[in-house]
């Protein structure tokens, strides 16, 4: 791992399910709505949680691993009506980021979200929680006609925020999220604490930077932007 520089960054751009916002009880309780709609027996719940990075389709894919589930096809945008209906039930920011999140405003660093979750279902979310206005920038999955990997929408939110890739940290829990941040030329921490499928290992992703649980995060993020106590 390269490592992070302390006081190298001056911004910081999260990823939203399974970095930022721990959205797994909500899009997993529409999951098992869908499935005893359609007759299945509920999935286990760790199972779920650890697809949520993968949204709809990667849910939807061991929901239902006997159909051949699609963007965009039948199935898919049941489930997308299922989660709209009450997307904020029980999502909330993970332990410990409120307080990061206040840190980084109280020295005006600059944070931003950069996620594949499409605006229509981003938008309330952040709403609810109140973090809509406190946002630097958003970029969604539909906000552009590609989504990560690719970094085009990381550079987006740097153009739109007006940040520095290069001095800009980004925080993710999917491979994906890495290789985005790091094609974009910004520092990149793989969330370890996030939603990891069984057999992943977020050490195999070429991150800056690793943490474990949100505390680890929150002293990660404060050293690269010069605010650790």
């Amino acid at each position: 791992m390269p490592g992070i520089a302390p006081g190298g960054f001056d911004a910081v751009l999260f990823d939203l399910d399974g970095t930022l916002i721990d959205t797994a009880p909500d899009m997993v309780r529409a999951l098992t709505t869908l499935q005893a709609r359609h007759g299945l027996a509920p999935i286990d719940y760790p199972t779920g949680r650890s697809q949520v990075s993968n949204g709809a389709l990667g849910l939807l894919r061991v929901g239902f691993p006997q159909h051949e589930v699609r963007f965009g096809d039948p199935l898919h945008l049941e489930f997308l009506d299922v989660y709209a209906e009450d997307p904020v039930r029980d999502s909330t920011l993970f332990p410990g980021l409120p307080l990061l999140l206040e840190r980084l405003e109280g020295a005006s660093v600059p944070w931003g979200i950069v996620t594949n979750k499409p605006g229509f279902l981003t938008e309330p979310l952040l709403a609810a929680l109140e973090l809509d206005a406190r946002a630097a920038v958003t970029v969604c999955g539909d906000t552009l006609t590609v989504r990560k990997p690719d970094p085009a929408p990381m550079l987006h939110a740097a153009s739109v925020a007006g940040l520095d890739p290069a001095t800009t940290l980004y925080v993710g829990d999917a491979l994906r999220d890495i290789e985005a941040g790091r094609s974009a030329g910004m520092g990149t921490v793989a969330a370890a604490y996030g939603y990891i499928a069984h057999g992943d290992d977020a050490r195999h992703w070429n991150a800056d930077g690793i943490a474990g649980d949100t505390e680890e995060l929150t002293q990660i993020v404060l050293k690269a932007v010069n605010l650790a106590a």
